[in-house]
């Protein structure tokens, strides 16, 4: 049986035990479940929409979302190596996912760039976001988990040639999500071998994170982002935040509004916001429970994160502090984690992964290279 023979059989498969509702290959984590090519895409590039399998935290199955995005060549005489690219917040409803918007192509940041160096990118939309159930936004496990699983069944698509070798690379949220990535990798997918981490303006500690960013304004909307995802997620009451108004102004922030970079917030939205930062004026989630356990829970223990690591940070960030991610990085570095630190001038947080791709992307390849990783710890 030909190798595309097989793929379409394993996809069947899939298909029918889902159907089926059996307990089979379609609840193991990892399995492509559906890969939809897609039609108009930029010179050089095929896609696929892809559906497959993940499991959460406590080893229940979900199916998720994503892109897989290859060069349109032959097939190369080895597997392609992988970048899994995880996205900045988007929003924390089912609409929000990112896959299937019509300018997905445009938006990712490097992507032609890293498709035009041999690479297939896996772009998971992470759980609850393209698809069903509650949204784990910061979440370590679950979102880990499911940025492997993302590679795991881009492998199976036939075309696309993936290998198991493989770099993450995220911003903002994604760049949380990349390196709980690392941390996940090697216990709980040892079938794929990860040479390196990259995460643009990632927040590591997230009560500092929640409570440092300049912009008041963002910072409340990101609290409603995360008390809503972690009152479905964990069952966690939003009582404890406020009265009843402020229970529906952080669910309504949260259910209304995907992020669109480039567009005027609504009305409503700023109202809201105006709202939910007064009401919240005295509320800290690094010492507020249940919600200073979440966050502890969710930040980044620098003794966990396998090296090397590339982190780009703007010098001004207002949404992820740049005194926060420098301090994880000199942890890191006392860990003699191999880490090379990048500032970029300014204080753009939205395209901090575009205004550092060049170098990101050069490190990475470095990397799939089995190149020696520099360090910049005696300067950070």
């Amino acid at each position: 049986m030909s190798h595309r023979a097989r793929t379409s059989f394993r996809l069947f498969l899939a298909g029918a035990v889902l159907a089926t509702s059996s307990a089979g290959l379609a609840q193991t984590a990892g399995t492509l479940v559906s890969a939809d090519p897609v039609v108009d895409t930029p010179g050089g590039l095929q896609a696929w929409r892809v559906t497959y399998v993940t499991a959460d935290a406590a080893n229940r199955p979900r199916t998720v979302t994503g892109m897989v995005v290859a060069p349109r060549e032959a097939q190369p005489a080895a597997p392609r190596n992988v970048v899994a690219w995880t996205h900045g917040t988007s929003g924390v409803v089912e609409r929000c996912g990112l896959s299937a918007r019509s300018d997905f192509f445009t938006f990712t940041p490097g992507l032609t760039d890293m498709v035009r160096r041999g690479f297939v990118v896996v772009a998971p939309d992470y759980p609850g976001l393209g698809s069903s159930g509650a949204h784990p936004y910061l979440v370590g496990v679950d979102t880990g988990n499911s940025v492997l699983d993302a590679v795991r069944a881009a492998r199976s698509i036939s075309g696309a040639y993936a290998g198991s070798r493989f770099a993450v690379w995220g911003e903002s949220q994604g760049g949380h999500a990349a390196l709980w990535t690392g941390i996940r990798a090697r216990r709980y997918a040892p079938d794929l071998s990860l040479v390196g981490i990259a995460a643009a303006a990632p927040p590591t500690d997230l009560a500092s994170n929640l409570k440092l960013g300049s912009d008041a304004n963002v910072r409340t909307m990101l609290t409603a982002y995360a008390s809503y995802s972690w009152s479905k997620h964990y069952g966690a009451p939003l009582s404890s935040l406020g009265n009843k108004s402020t229970q529906g102004v952080i669910t309504r922030l949260a259910q209304n509004n995907c992020v669109e970079l480039n567009k005027s917030p609504k009305l409503g939205t700023i109202l809201g916001i105006v709202t939910l930062r007064n009401a919240l004026k005295k509320v800290d989630f690094g010492s507020r429970a249940p919600w200073s356990g979440f966050a502890a829970s969710n930040s980044i223990s620098a003794a966990q994160v396998p090296g090397p690591v590339f982190i780009a940070q703007s010098v001004s960030d207002p949404v992820v502090a740049p005194s926060v991610t420098r301090a994880f990085a000199r942890k890191l570095c006392q860990r003699g984690t191999r880490v090379q630190w990048l500032s970029l001038p300014g204080g753009d947080h939205a395209h901090s992964a575009r205004d550092s791709a060049g170098p990101t992307l050069d490190w990475i390849a470095a990397r799939f290279a089995g190149q020696a990783a520099m360090s910049s710890c005696r300067s950070i």
